[in-house]
């Protein structure tokens, strides 16, 4: 995948029947690879038997790491987060993150986050917008789980249709539970059942 001057690579999962309808990007974490969200295809291939995964390496290797990252993290600063995302962008461009999912001219069926946070204010969000789910541990010694709350807010003051999940117990990873949700809010987001909801409502998916 080129990508201006930059060109991604990882691993891909072809659709189990037939031709690919649909396109699911799984970006990593900080530290990560493709090869670490990739597993997760097979999963949800069953709900999605005509969806195509890709996996993509973040553009850039972790210092002292085998791992890769989209950007710098020393530390959760807003400023440095929104920074990092907004140079991070460019590569994303033709894939997908919250971030560039949100403001591309083309929008994705649905985005979904895990243990993670939104960086910085999002724009104001038209009817065009993705429903969105975003999964956390309530035990991430990463990301603290009231940035999902934060990210809640942010977005459905802006506009957006947000579903949330807490994971009891769980870390910086993603649980069996999370899984089946995801797959579930995917497989419907891609039939057309999920609609928008008003601005400043979100609501938990359990």
């Amino acid at each position: 995948m080129a990508l201006g001057t930059r060109t991604l690579s990882g691993p891909r999962l072809p659709a189990a029947r037939g031709t690919a309808t649909h396109l699911i990007i799984l970006c990593h974490g900080y530290g990560a690879d493709g090869n670490d969200l990739i597993g997760l295809a097979p999963f949800w291939q069953r709900l999605m038997p005509t969806a195509a995964f890709v996996a993509p390496n973040a553009p850039e290797r972790c210092p002292g790491s085998p791992g890769y990252q989209w950007f710098p993290i020393s530390r959760l600063d807003p400023a440095d987060m929104q920074r990092g995302v907004e140079s991070a962008a460019a590569a994303l461009e033709s894939l997908m993150s919250l971030h560039v999912g949100l403001r591309r001219a083309r929008k994705p069926a649905a985005i979904v986050g895990f243990s993670g946070l939104l960086a910085g204010t999002p724009p104001s969000l038209g009817p065009d917008t993705p429903p969105i789910l975003l999964v956390h541990g309530d035990a991430d010694p990463m990301i603290p789980v009231e940035a999902m709350f934060e990210s809640v807010t942010a977005l459905g003051k802006a506009g957006a249709a947000v579903q949330w999940h807490i994971s009891p117990g769980v870390g910086h990873s993603i649980d069996e539970q999370g899984l089946v949700l995801a797959g579930g809010f995917l497989a419907m987001a891609f039939r057309g059942i999920l609609t928008r909801r008003s601005p400043e409502v979100s609501c938990p998916l359990s």
